[in-house]
């Protein structure tokens, strides 16, 4: 069994000012009871501010003087959730032996996070949090979340079903994820890829305790859109067989087109001829937007510009400094 660990959640938030006084009340719950059941020896709360507009970085600066647990990153503009997660682990990595990430929502439920300890002291380095009832969504989001994961795992094979961002990582696992370059970040993709030894809570979500959904509809696809262009080429291999499909048709048109011929017979008018180029010229659209997506993503990668800009940090303390003094 390994030592009781150090641990920090990590918690991602953009504009969350009404769901976050909650947020903290019960993380920081979850740390007392981690440490009364003795599955850490250090909690610690990081929470990384993607840029809000509104008063979420006042209220994490309020709450870290309060805390000594509780620490604030604060990104300079929006860079998105992925690339937010990615500032927290990056921070975390020289500051615990196991991190948590969480969103600010809450609901991914909590409380199997003593379990998730209890796999990572059994040896296991990553925990994937995988929702098993959906009911305090929305149909629409359901449906397009359980159709997401569906495609992905028939393109990829890599995602873990309903698995979103919530997962234990050990340190070990967290210094090899850091060593992936890309810019187009899709963690739950990466995060399973890497082969370290694994397991799985489960757990209902839960309602918001406040605030609206900072992923709407169109945040919701273009993720999708990311994440399966960042980890699989099967939409260019589709382009292929389309192009074979189109050539298989157009031989049997030319076969056709001949054998009427031959029989004195007019070839049928406009409405194939416009079916065809209606058909044909859409499909090469659809496939031209396909190959400039994943050069699109080649630019981005070739750039090598920062994944994001840190504009504030609060103090961090751990135990050790705070005995020092």
């Amino acid at each position: 069994m390994k030592h009781i660990p150090r641990l920090l959640l990590i918690v991602p938030c953009y504009n969350e000012e009404e769901v976050l006084p909650e947020t903290i009340h019960r993380l920081t719950d979850m740390l007392a009871l981690l440490k009364q059941q003795q599955l850490v020896s250090v909690g610690h709360i990081l929470i990384v501010d993607d840029g809000s507009t509104d008063n979420t970085w006042q209220m994490i600066e309020a709450f870290a003087l309060k805390h000594k647990e509780i620490s604030g990153l604060k990104l300079v503009h929006n860079s998105g959730h992925q690339q937010a997660l990615w500032a927290g682990l990056e921070y975390a990595v020289d500051r615990s032996d196991v991190t948590i990430s969480v969103d600010a929502d809450l609901q991914d439920d909590i409380r199997v996070i003593p379990q998730m300890l209890t796999y990572y002291l059994q040896g296991i380095d990553i925990v994937y949090g995988i929702r098993k009832e959906r009911k305090s969504d929305t149909f629409l989001k359901r449906f397009s979340a359980q159709l997401f994961y569906k495609v992905m795992g028939s393109l990829t094979g890599d995602i873990i079903y309903n698995h979103a961002d919530f997962r234990l990582i050990s340190n070990r696992a967290l210094q090899a994820l850091l060593q992936y370059p890309e810019r187009n970040l899709f963690l739950r993709g990466l995060v399973s890829s890497l082969g370290f030894p694994s397991a799985m809570v489960y757990y209902d979500r839960q309602k918001r305790p406040a605030g609206q959904s900072k992923y709407p509809l169109c945040k919701m696809l273009s993720f999708a859109a990311e994440g399966i262009t960042s980890f699989s080429i099967r939409p260019l291999q589709g382009i292929v067989l389309l192009g074979l499909l189109f050539i298989l048709i157009s031989v049997g048109v030319i076969i056709y087109a001949i054998a009427v011929y031959w029989e004195g017979e007019t070839i049928p008018g406009w409405t194939s001829i416009l079916v065809s180029l209606w058909l044909i010229g859409g499909s090469m659209m659809t496939a031209i937007g396909i190959i400039g997506e994943y050069i699109g993503k080649i630019y981005k990668e070739v750039k090598k510009r920062p994944r994001y800009l840190v504009d504030k940090t609060t103090e961090w303390q751990d135990d050790n400094q705070e005995k020092e003094s």
